[in-house]
């Protein structure tokens, strides 16, 4: 079966990675041409003020430019997609939001999602953007700062002792991210729905993950379990190879160009 026909045949539940977002200027982790790099774990992040003033004066950085990204063509055609019936749902990786500002409604954001801040201490969920705010003020041309771009709004920047970092409006306490670390879990609910989707899905449709990390290689290996078709696009080798119906090692947007953009509207 290839990827025409799976769309031909409908219920497809897609999952996606940094891959996906790379279009929009965002980068990957793993792709050929990613920058090695070691990412702060949650263990790391709560274990002293100055993990969290090394976080945030990176943080400040980078979300200052991830949040000018713009969905691409592989967002949109999967928006499209979804509206045109032929998707069980959508699964992503990815932090940026930017499958939701394409348009798609029906989305599971796996690690969370980088434009929320969570307080890990009286749990207040509030925008980002309220927080970049708090964050200029309290230090000024910190984003006019020469720093290369890194993954999930992080930028590669070492002097940071004299960054101020701001605490939770409501209670005084640290504040985090609304995105899964490394070293933290997916919530378990979170998981339970993304395995009831592989169980509704007449296939699996993975686009630009290496399936590195086991929340998403997880579902990957549901899904060939279950007997259902698995299709990887990806750039280079992922870590469901050799559970795949179909692997194509290319770009993403091209793939769902030449492919994809066919598939029939059901009702």
């Amino acid at each position: 079966m290839d990827l025409a026909m799976m769309l031909e045949r409908g219920d497809v539940l897609v999952l996606t990675g940094a891959g996906v977002s790379t279009d929009s200027g965002i980068p990957d982790y793993r792709g050929p041409a990613s920058v090695p790099r070691t990412p702060m774990t949650y263990q790391e992040f709560v274990a002293t003020d100055r993990a969290q003033q090394h976080y945030w004066a990176r943080a400040h950085v980078g979300w200052s430019r991830m949040r000018t990204a713009e969905p691409n063509t592989t967002h949109r055609v999967l928006a499209q997609l979804e509206a045109d019936g032929v998707l069980t749902g959508l699964v992503t990786q990815n932090i940026d939001g930017l499958h939701g500002r394409a348009g798609h409604r029906e989305l599971v954001e796996l690690h969370g999602a980088i434009d929320r801040v969570i307080c890990l201490d009286c749990r207040e969920v509030t925008p980002r953007v309220d927080l970049q705010e708090r964050l200029t003020r309290l230090n000024p041309g910190w984003t006019d700062r020469e720093a290369v771009s890194a993954p999930d709004g992080d930028v590669l920047l070492e002097e940071t002792e004299t960054f101020t970092v701001a605490a939770c409006s409501s209670c005084d306490g640290r504040l985090k991210p609304d995105v899964v670390f490394f070293g933290e879990s997916v919530p378990k609910p979170t998981v339970a729905h993304c395995f009831d989707l592989v169980e509704r899905s007449a296939s699996l449709l993975v686009l630009g993950s290496s399936l590195h990390v086991m929340s998403g290689l997880r579902f990957v290996r549901a899904a060939a379990k279950r007997g259902i078709p698995v299709a990887i696009v990806n750039r280079g080798a992922t870590r469901g190879d050799a559970l795949a119906t179909v692997k194509l090692d290319a770009g993403v947007a091209e793939t769902l160009a030449e492919h994809l953009t066919g598939a029939p509207a059901r009702a």
